[in-house]
């Protein structure tokens, strides 16, 4: 999947100093269709319809998505075909375009082989017939609609997920609607195929970060790969002076440095950040979430340590990066990226009753592309509540409407999406090299913060930029999750 910029632009710092890492693209099959029938008996209906399609297909390319368009159909027999060449295309979502009435015998095939989640659309030429000049043949070109309970109530009986947008060919809100479900394939195309690297232990205690592995894989398909900090100190070690020195210029163009920030603990985060560089690209990863406890300040600890300035870096360019071990929440961050919403690591910090108002953030790796100015770089002597110091990324997330986003667990253990809406709004902010932010929900920010805590959510999530709620349900759906959403 293409690693997608986050809403909005980015900071200037950040623009041609970070290349994205480039992964596999979203693809999305493409079909339409109509009744053969029809064909003889009103000749000008199909290069009408075929048109259409066109159109449709012509949109669907200006997406930053690979597109499988096996053309138009007109029988059961030409569906099957097409079922095929999707089947064999591993599309992430596959679209079927009613053009006019057709048989749901044409569109069943083309879910059951491809195994692949259907998105029917029927788009209708205009808003509206004219109604004194249309004949029987004109008519038909606007009963794309006729065929969507039918086509509906089949996948119902066959077990199926039924999902459709209905709109007329140039209604940019029924495009947004599908946008939206575009934006969940590269959800389920990213997490499908993802290597979600997981360094280290557990830290102690946090019974909520806890995650059997082998779920991620089974709900998700994502393979998680296991790492020991060793395999970092390895890298961290072959790291050359001149790679540093590179290292702490482009820090220094990406941050505000800090007079706080110590050379040495600089240069030996920007030893880090190379040689994340290289465990990412060796094990090729999408994703990392890690902790190490250490002890009197030896090597695995300075590792841990020195790992914020690099893992900001990394998840800036797409590969997000959480601490404390936090898997679920690392995917939550990558899902976040492939819908273009950044997706920073945060949690609770406090809560303002003036301005009704829940401050968020944490410390440790950060997004910098969702950052509301250039992010700083703060010298810190001790990490509270973990070992180790060294440098930290400070910043306030992009001001405007953004979403928290986490994936909670059932006693079943089942995940659950779960979201929030809310705008970031200015005000102050602890200046302590942790990422805040000041979330308004639109009321009491204790009322909210029972609400979302009931909801099954772990104290880690992913804070992104823009109202992305319903890009977040449409992925839950894709991928056979539930989701929950809170509101006040």
């Amino acid at each position: 999947m293409t690693t997608d910029p986050p809403a909005g632009s980015a900071p200037p710092a950040l623009s041609g100093l970070l290349e994205p890492i480039r992964r596999r693209p979203t693809r999305l099959g493409l079909v339409s269709g109509g009744l053969g029938a029809y064909w003889p008996q009103f000749p000008d209906l199909l290069p009408q319809l075929q048109e259409s399609a066109r159109y449709v297909t012509e949109r669907f390319n200006r997406l930053d998505a690979e597109v499988t368009d096996v053309g138009f159909v007109s029988d059961a027999r030409e569906a099957a075909s097409a079922a095929e060449e999707l089947r064999r295309a591993d599309c992430d979502l596959i679209v079927i375009f009613l053009t006019t009435y057709l048989t749901s015998s044409m569109v069943l095939p083309i879910a059951q082989r491809s195994q692949t989640p259907v998105l029917v659309i029927d788009l209708q030429p205009t808003e509206a017939m004219d109604h004194a000049n249309f004949d029987t043949g004109k008519w038909l070109a606007y009963c794309g609609q006729c065929p969507v309970p039918e086509v509906a109530n089949v996948f119902q009986r066959a077990g199926i997920p039924f999902r459709s947008v209905s709109g007329h060919l140039k209604q940019e809100s029924a495009w947004e609607r599908i946008n939206t479900w575009v934006h969940a394939a590269g959800v389920r195309g990213r997490l499908r195929h993802a290597r979600h690297g997981l360094m280290g232990h557990v830290y102690p205690g946090m019974l909520d970060v806890s995650t059997d592995l082998t779920t991620v894989s089974t709900t998700f398909g994502s393979h998680v790969e296991v790492l020991e900090f060793d395999d970092l100190r390895e890298f961290v070690g072959e790291v050359t002076e001149e790679q540093v020195r590179e290292r702490v210029a482009l820090a220094r163009n990406l941050f505000t440095v800090d007079e706080s920030v110590n050379d040495e603990d600089f240069a030996w985060g920007a030893q880090v950040s190379v040689g994340l560089d290289r465990l990412v690209a060796e094990f090729d990863l999408d994703s990392l979430a890690y902790y190490h406890r250490g002890l009197a300040g030896e090597q695995h600890e300075r590792l841990g340590a020195g790992m914020i300035l690099g893992a900001s870096i990394l998840t800036a360019r797409g590969v997000p990066m959480a601490g404390e071990y936090e898997l679920r929440t690392s995917i939550a961050m990558l899902a976040a990226q492939a819908m273009g919403a950044g997706g920073s690591f945060t949690e609770i910090q406090a809560l303002n009753f003036f301005d009704n108002v829940v401050e968020m953030g944490h410390d440790g790796p950060a997004h910098l592309a969702v950052s509301a100015a250039d992010p700083l770089l703060r010298g810190l002597g001790v990490y509270h509540g973990k070992r180790g110091w060294g440098v930290s990324v400070e910043f306030d997330v992009r001001h405007g409407p953004v979403t928290t986003f986490g994936i909670g667990q059932d006693p079943d253990g089942s995940y659950v999406f779960i979201t929030s809406e809310g705008t970031v709004v200015p005000g102050p902010l602890l200046a302590i090299g942790n990422t805040t932010s000041r979330v308004d929900f639109g009321g009491d920010p204790g009322l909210w913060v029972d609400a979302w805590s009931q909801t099954g959510i772990g104290h880690h999530w992913a804070l992104c930029v823009g109202h992305r709620a319903a890009d977040v349900k449409a992925a839950a759906s894709l991928l056979g999750v539930e989701h929950r959403h809170v509101s006040l």
